[in-house]
């Protein structure tokens, strides 16, 4: 009797610490019967998978923990989640792709805004009252005093003509020569006004006062004072920036996507964020000599002069795709090298992830031509932080299988 109660005894303490461990075995397991043993990733390389804390093998980072049985494959975030990530969204239209090619170019001197400023004498400047470049000149400034002995022999006809036509005003041939005598006058500069003060005065002056007949900015001076100059010598140069000319260089392979009459957008160095419109109005036909280039020409508008000659400015060629693939912004693109995807929004808190196809690129599009449809919300700043918020939940990559 004392041997089976010894076995029994023996037999108990035995088999016991099997039954301990195997009940404390089913506390650790789930409802599904998987053991719940936690698990550790890198945020930043979700490939690194392991079973205890530690560091990332490849950038060093602390491993984080993560559900590696959850199944969801999108993410909930809540509106004020949402506002502290700055994801925005925008609805994807049916626009076409649009690349943007760039011609190097800068901005010169409209001539056809450009004055010279003649001698329509010969003589003696005298005085001379704008003697730097660079100053502006409005419309009627005096400019320059010159002294003319052809002018005065001019002075002295008109009053003769004055006198006779006067005397005898019934006479035809004396009126129609006061007014050749006059139109002389107006032929070498002289104004109404001023005719009309030496024949009022009946004085003659030699000294002749010039004045600016159009409103601009002294570029080049070609006189001092003092100096003898014919008729016809070019004394200023007067510039109006108020319209620049924009000129660019283009290859001849380049040229078959361009047309006069063609609207552009052009970009001055410093002004990045604000393009101008411009119309092209000129193609050069043939070739430069010493370079296999054409050039294009156009003008834009200089409010308050804020341009000057000589400043960089680019010429945006967009060219369009031929296909009808979509686009979309290029930051909503998420490149991890071996794919492409994007986040698009479900409702207004969930987020799933899309995969794609890219094609064609800019600075700022990308082409899409598979993945996604016209009419999806998609996600378009914060796609990075949807990422990065997937991988520290979820353990893996978005577009991996589960």
């Amino acid at each position: 009797m004392k041997r089976i109660t010894f076995l029994k005894s023996v037999l108990f303490t035995v088999v016991s610490p099997s039954i301990i461990i195997t009940a404390c075995s089913k506390k650790k397991k789930d409802a599904e019967g998987n053991v719940s043993v936690k698990t550790y990733t890198c945020p930043m390389h979700p490939q690194i998978v392991q079973n205890k804390p530690g560091t990332c093998p490849i950038c060093g980072m602390d491993l984080v923990p993560f559900d590696k049985n959850n199944k969801d494959k999108g993410l909930t975030l809540s509106k004020d989640q949402q506002v502290l990530a700055n994801i925005t969204t925008i609805i994807i239209g049916a626009e076409g792709f649009e690349d943007n090619s760039y011609l190097n170019g800068k901005l010169v001197v409209n001539p056809e805004q450009t004055t010279f400023i003649s001698s329509r004498v010969a003589g003696r400047i005298e005085e001379l009252y704008i003697k730097e470049t660079g100053i502006p000149v409005g419309k009627g400034q005096a400019l320059y005093k010159i002294y003319s002995e052809d002018l005065l022999t001019l002075q002295e006809e008109y009053l003769l003509a004055v006198a006779q036509a006067t005397q005898f005003s019934k006479d035809r041939r004396f009126q129609d020569i006061l007014k050749a005598s006059k139109q002389k006058l107006i032929l070498y500069g002289q104004s109404e006004t001023q005719i009309k003060h030496l024949a009022d005065t009946k004085k003659t002056d030699p000294y002749i006062m010039y004045y600016a007949p159009q409103s601009g900015k002294v570029s080049e001076i070609s006189v001092t004072e003092g100096q003898y100059v014919s008729e016809g010598s070019t004394l200023l140069q007067l510039e109006n920036y108020n319209n620049l000319w924009v000129e660019a260089d283009v290859y001849p392979s380049e040229i078959g996507e361009i047309k006069e009459g063609q609207k552009l957008k052009v970009i001055v160095a410093g002004w990045e964020n604000d393009p101008q419109d411009m119309t092209l109005q000129f193609i050069t036909p043939n070739l430069a000599s010493s370079e296999q280039i054409l050039q294009i020409r156009g003008s834009i508008a200089n409010p308050d002069n804020r341009w000057q000659p000589g400043m960089q400015a680019n010429i945006i060629l967009a060219k369009k795709s031929s296909s009808e693939y979509l686009s979309i912004p290029i930051n909503a693109v998420i490149n991890d090298g071996d794919s492409r995807h994007v986040w698009v929004a479900l409702d207004e808190e969930r987020f799933e992830p899309r995969k794609v196809t890219t094609g064609l690129e800019s600075f700022d599009k990308v082409e899409i031509r598979s993945g996604l449809k016209s009419g999806v919300k998609l996600v378009v700043t914060g796609a990075y932080l949807l990422y990065s918020e997937y991988v520290l939940k979820k353990g893996k990559h978005p577009l991996q299988e589960a």
